[in-house]
């Protein structure tokens, strides 16, 4: 049976047994023509860069794909987003490493997730998965790569706020060691959250 377990304003994720299905919905605002190129070049985009992710890191496995639509494996597990601060400690950081560490090999690859949140990890056993690429692109900038590492930032204070700082600091630990270039890019993300505070100040 096909349910609808979630909808974006890009798509709706459906679940059917063991399947997840994600269908770019079409936006009448939009011209039907350009509306279908645009959907049709993002659910393409997705798939090649899931595939790059899979030989690097835990992602869901394709199954199946078309236009506008991409099937994967339902990857059973525990939606960080709900179970990080339910964690010990020691697992906690455990996890935060992993995050860090995986981070930092798609980096290496020049993938940029674009949604580095919590919601979009699941931890499986001791793989950590992570999911939802909609908003992924390959980029070699460190500014993107920074501005990733900041929208992590800031999903871990405003969702675990009780343990964020312990929790990016693990992250970024992580990060020096198996990013290929972590002292540009945390030298860039200190200009990008300087920005945010500026902003934050006008």
């Amino acid at each position: 049976m096909k349910t609808l377990i979630e909808q974006g304003a890009e798509a709706k994720i459906f679940k059917e047994n063991n399947l997840i299905i994600k269908e770019r919905i079409p936006k009448d605002y939009r011209l039907k023509e350009l509306d279908e190129k645009i959907r049709k070049q993002r659910t393409k985009r997705e798939i090649s860069i899931l595939n790059k992710a899979l030989e690097i890191i835990p992602v869901p496995k394709i199954t199946k794909n078309e236009t506008f639509f991409i099937e994967m494996e339902f990857i059973d597990g525990l939606k960080l987003s709900e179970n990080l601060d339910k964690f010990d400690n020691k697992k906690r950081k455990e996890v935060c490493k992993l995050i860090g560490k995986q981070v930092a090999l798609l980096h290496n690859k020049d993938i940029i997730h674009g949604d580095l949140t919590t919601s979009n990890m699941i931890l499986k056993n001791t793989e950590l998965y992570f999911i939802d690429f909609g908003l992924s692109f390959i980029d070699i900038k460190p500014e993107h790569k920074a501005v990733d590492l900041h929208l992590l930032r800031q999903a871990l204070e405003s969702k675990h706020h009780t343990h964020y700082e312990s929790s990016f600091k693990e992250v970024i630990k992580s990060y020096k060691e198996y990013s290929n270039n972590s002292e540009q890019i945390l030298s860039r993300l200190e200009l990008v959250e300087k920005r945010g505070r500026y902003k934050n100040k006008q």
